[in-house]
């Protein structure tokens, strides 16, 4: 399971649901830049949320995110919560937003210029941005 909030203790059940939400609102719009959101991403993104707590309701927390990434035309709103963490859980994060890019073995230029957006919003250097893609390239093959 990983650790996905700074002070989870001091965080309430909402909380934590609610930024959770934004989480994998981000991730949907990742899937969703290259206009071909499918199955296999969103099965991604499930496993995601499975890997977080057992016990959530992913399906639920799918649901208001996939409504929360539809009526938002920004990503500074995801990221901010993710910003508060350490550079681990940002590289699990960014790993993850590479494995949903490259989960159709390409990444265009909007996919690209996303995951340079999201490495300036939570200061991870394009070096780190670099590496996982070559690690998810790798896992990949």
């Amino acid at each position: 399971m990983l650790n996905i909030f700074k002070n989870k203790d001091k965080n309430k059940e909402g909380d934590e649901e609610s930024n959770l939400i934004k989480i994998a609102a981000l991730l949907i719009h990742a899937a969703k830049v290259d206009e071909n959101y499918s199955e296999k991403e969103k099965l991604i993104i499930i496993n995601f949320l499975k890997s977080v707590d057992l016990k959530i309701d992913f399906k639920k927390i799918m649901q208001k995110a996939e409504k929360d990434e539809e009526n938002s035309n920004q990503i500074l709103e995801y990221t901010q919560e993710i910003k508060k963490n350490n550079l681990e859980f940002k590289k699990d994060i960014i790993k993850i937003l590479w494995t949903i890019i490259l989960s159709d073995n390409s990444s265009d230029i909007y996919e690209s210029t996303l995951m340079r957006r999201i490495a300036g919003l939570l200061y991870v250097p394009d070096k780190i941005i670099g590496e996982l893609k070559l690690e998810v390239l790798r896992e990949n093959k």
